[in-house]
């Protein structure tokens, strides 16, 4: 607190001048301003290459999900540990129900966004899942009772028409891979809706704390599953098989959850916002050069449509 305190003091009297007046911001101000943005930019940036890793865990969608959560919930206490912050049990107990709800959505989003990925390119999978800003505008007016604006249906109009033009008009006729693969990733987008939407009832448990709590409630409804479908199978993974599962749940889950809270502690929401998008961008590029998946002009176009009009929905909110 007195290391916070001195900071403000020192930063204050570094941006004026002699005569009291402001001051040009000093490098190092700058410099303390371009880090919450790096860490949110790396992130995402990770975020994006999850679709690449998990291609090369051949494990089911559930059990993945369960030792992703079990992987990055032990991260973040190890984090929480060494920073030395503590949960107040005792002001979450009106929250419990929610938590546990958005926990167990969280463990069916990813269930369904694994899915996603098998069934269809990571590139068609990410730009599904990024629907779900879309379902919470249409949502939001009706738990919330916000107002819904023209703006916001002419987005909602626009990104349902990318989305279509990423699932394409032979696909809706024929089904296939393709179909079932988006159709996934949109049952992720929903779930992830609802995680969002959850939160915002969330009164007196915020960040990374909400985080971990939802986290164990979605170990605790993916053990059960995993054990009444699949099963455990880790004996069936090789050296890349381990090596990508302590990346998917240590690296994208546990490290990237710790920058990501950190840094949007520092940065407006709407700046947060514009950054999340390096995420689908990353996939994207990941899907097409990195693995070779084929990506036509009308999903490309949809793909923009989707991550363009929700930007811009999200701008000035």
């Amino acid at each position: 607190m007195e290391e916070s305190m001195k900071e403000n003091v020192n930063s204050v009297m570094a941006n004026c001048t002699a005569d009291g007046k402001p001051a040009e911001k000093s490098s190092k101000t700058a410099q303390g301003e371009m880090r919450p943005k790096l860490m949110l930019s790396v992130s995402m940036a990770i975020f994006g290459t999850l679709g690449l890793f998990t291609r090369y865990i051949p494990l089911s969608s559930g059990e993945l999900a369960l030792y992703r959560a079990i992987l990055a919930a032990g991260l973040i206490i190890i984090y929480l540990a060494v920073t030395r912050q503590k949960i107040d049990l005792k002001s979450i107990r009106r929250d419990i129900p929610l938590l546990l709800a958005s926990g167990v959505a969280m463990g069916i989003n990813w269930i369904l966004l694994f899915q996603a990925y098998r069934y269809t390119t990571i590139s068609a999978a990410t730009l599904s899942y990024y629907f779900a800003p879309v379902i919470v505008t249409i949502v939001s007016p009706f738990l919330f009772r916000e107002k819904l604006t023209a703006k916001q249906i002419i987005c909602f109009c626009m990104s349902t028409l990318g989305l279509v033009m990423i699932i394409g008009v032979n696909n809706l006729s024929q089904g296939g891979n393709d179909l079932i693969g988006i159709l996934f990733g949109l049952g992720a987008a929903v779930f992830y809706a609802t995680v969002i939407l959850l939160n915002k009832f969330i009164k007196n448990v915020a960040g990374i704390h909400r985080t971990l709590l939802q986290f164990f409630a979605a170990i605790i409804i993916l053990v059960p599953y995993v054990g009444c479908t699949d099963g455990v199978n880790l004996s069936t993974l090789n050296t890349v098989g381990w090596v990508c599962l302590l990346i998917v749940g240590l690296i994208h889950t546990g490290v990237t959850y710790c920058m990501y809270f950190s840094a949007l502690k520092d940065l407006p929401g709407q700046e947060a916002a514009i950054l999340s998008y390096i995420d689908p961008l990353v996939a994207v590029i990941v899907s097409v050069l990195i693995l070779g998946e084929s990506m036509t002009i009308m999903q490309l176009i949809g793909g923009i449509l989707i991550l363009g009009f929700t930007l811009w929905n999200e701008k000035n909110a």
